[in-house]
């Protein structure tokens, strides 16, 4: 089984790729933790010149994007606009769950890192995907890189499919 995880979904991959059902992990414009770290530490100190994800202050514990400056440049509008409309809030508490032991320290790992990405800058994307030392491939979107180029990610969850299958004879 490959885990796919994007955004803060790749901190939930890290952890959950310890079980031994799991062969390998697949990161899409994600966070990818080191044992100790959280979103929470990965975010605290943002790269000069880097986005300011658009991340309102929290309420009643939970955090939302603000809407209207929800950025998905590579999307159409109307797709845009439904992307925005249909965020759920997330509990803050999550930012600063820590991970007990990266998967990606015993399993391969692919990354896509979004060149546009305007929610997790591309530098700390290379930097992760680097320490992680996983399979990096490129690709110019932003952090709704799934939606504005679904062939690329496809392609992506396709080899490592295929290289954890040849790992495995």
């Amino acid at each position: 089984m490959i885990l796919v995880g994007r955004s803060y979904g790749g901190a939930v991959i890290t952890e959950a790729g310890n079980d031994p059902k799991v062969a390998g992990l697949v990161y899409l414009a994600a966070f990818a933790p080191d044992k100790g770290e959280s979103v929470s530490s990965l975010i605290k100190d943002p790269p000069p010149g880097a986005p300011v994800p658009p991340i309102l202050p929290p309420q009643d514990g939970y955090l939302s994007l603000d809407k209207a400056k929800f950025a998905a440049a590579d999307v159409d509008p109307e797709r845009a606009a439904f992307l925005a409309d249909s965020q759920v809030p997330w509990g803050a508490n999550a930012l600063g769950g820590t991970i007990s032991e990266p998967a990606w320290r015993t399993k391969p790992s692919w990354y896509l890192v979004a060149t546009e990405d305007k929610m997790i800058p591309p530098p700390a994307q290379r930097f992760m995907s680097k320490r992680a030392g996983s399979t990096v491939v490129e690709v110019a979107g932003s952090h709704a890189i799934y939606v504005s180029r679904p062939n690329e990610v496809a392609a992506l969850v396709e080899k490592a499919a295929k290289g954890v299958k040849a790992a495995a004879k």
